[in-house]
């Protein structure tokens, strides 16, 4: 068995970024931008106030106050969209909205609160200095600047800016297409009546969950009977459609495990079979180069219990769908510190991620491990915003110790 640091690097060294191609910026949500950000403008494209106020000239309002206001000649209004080309003349203001342009003759803009409109006039209560409540033209960047570099996710802002900037299509990676397949005959869908025997499939519907929230849209689920020809048709299937595949169950060694080998029949390439964690040692991660035009396939055949297999997609599956996805970053997760309220205990030789609830309390974070920490038991992990590490080889964290957390954000 290898460690689940040397298994989550080996993975990530295989995995190779989707090929690029462009979206509209109404596209672009979900994505990876494919290049670097680059001004094609001024930002501001000119200069514009701050506030809703009045343009005044700095030596008109230099020593005013509510005691000692002075009254200004009101010269109309500029509002936003309005080309504000106004020539200001010492004595005079000129009313000026928020975002609207602030013309050259202007000094600085007095905030609306602190003057008094009346007659065609305005009253000025407080003083200003040159500048104030102006953003200058290239105050935040200037045309032809690197903002953001190429691999980031197309979140909210990142979009705005994209279109702020008056770009109307950007490059950004290809999302990925990804099957999600489950083994066993004891399965039944939600809804049925429960048979002896019986479970209901949770794993298709999480699973499927999981990847979408990675941002991959196009996912098609399959079932895999307990039969070697069955999970070998199923697999060759998915090898068709997906660049990412991801099972549940029949990934170890026992009699009805055929994942490996339908795998291998199919000539995936396995790099991985077990990792020395819990939940999760029967992982599987094998690539498939397709013959034609020599395109990389993704399988991870992950355990059949519940719980080991979200643990398993979430720390080791979706930082390498993030790299196919583009993802510069993709294994910079936010890690902290925290101190754990309970003891816990186990067998030396696997880390172990123990599902818990951090928490801000006086200026401290705490982490309590959940109820239910087996594998199959998914009301723990259901509960969890957090990953506890108990490293490879210790065997107990007392209460008190600071212990390193993960963040559980799906």
């Amino acid at each position: 068995m290898i460690t689940f640091e040397e298994a989550l690097t080996k993975i990530l060294e295989r995995m190779e970024a989707m090929p690029v191609t462009s979206a509209t910026v109404r596209e672009l949500a979900g994505h990876v931008i494919a290049e670097n950000v680059i001004a094609r403008i001024d930002s501001p494209p000119f200069d514009n106030s701050a506030v809703d106020g009045f343009g005044v000239k700095v030596a008109d309002v230099a020593n005013v106050g509510e005691a000692s206001p002075v009254k200004l000649s009101l010269k109309g209004v500029i509002r936003a969209g309005d080309r504000g080309d106004v020539n200001l003349a010492p004595g005079s203001a000129i009313k000026i909205l928020t975002g609207a342009t602030v013309p050259p003759t202007v000094d600085a803009v007095v905030m609306k609160e602190f003057c008094n409109e009346k007659n065609g006039n305005v009253e000025i209560l407080e003083s200003v200095k040159a500048g104030e409540n102006i953003r200058r033209r290239g105050g935040e960047f200037l045309r032809g600047q690197e903002i953001v570099r190429g691999g980031l996710r197309a979140t909210p802002p990142v979009v705005g800016l994209i279109a702020n900037l008056g770009y109307r299509t950007f490059p950004v990676y290809r999302k990925p297409k990804a099957a999600v397949i489950t083994t066993g005959n004891e399965l039944t869908k939600p809804g049925r009546d429960l048979m002896p025997g019986k479970i209901f499939d949770s794993n298709s519907y999480a699973m499927s969950a999981a990847v979408r929230a990675c941002g991959i849209e196009d996912v098609l689920s399959l079932h895999a009977a307990e039969d070697e020809r069955s999970t070998r048709d199923v697999f060759h299937r998915a090898l068709g459609f997906a660049d990412v595949i991801v099972s549940t169950g029949g990934v170890s060694v026992g009699d009805y495990d055929f994942v490996k080998a339908a795998l291998e029949s199919l000539h995936v390439e396995t790099h991985i079979w077990k990792i020395a964690m819990k939940p999760g040692k029967p992982v599987y991660f094998g690539v498939y180069t397709t013959p034609r035009n020599k395109r990389k396939r993704y399988v991870f055949g992950l355990p059949g219990n519940p719980v080991s297999a979200l643990v398993t997609f979430r720390t080791l599956v979706v930082p390498a769908v993030a790299k196919l996805m583009g993802v510069r970053d993709c294994a910079d997760e936010l890690i902290v510190r925290a101190e754990l309220t309970s003891e816990l205990r186990k067998k030396a030789g696997r880390l172990e991620f123990v599902r818990g609830r951090l928490k801000h309390e006086a200026g401290k974070l705490y982490v309590q491990p959940t109820v239910g920490q087996d594998s199959h038991m998914l009301g723990g992990l259901a509960t969890a915003n957090a990953l506890i590490t108990f490293p490879l080889e210790a065997e107990k964290l007392p209460a008190g110790q600071s212990v390193e957390v993960r963040l559980l954000n799906w």
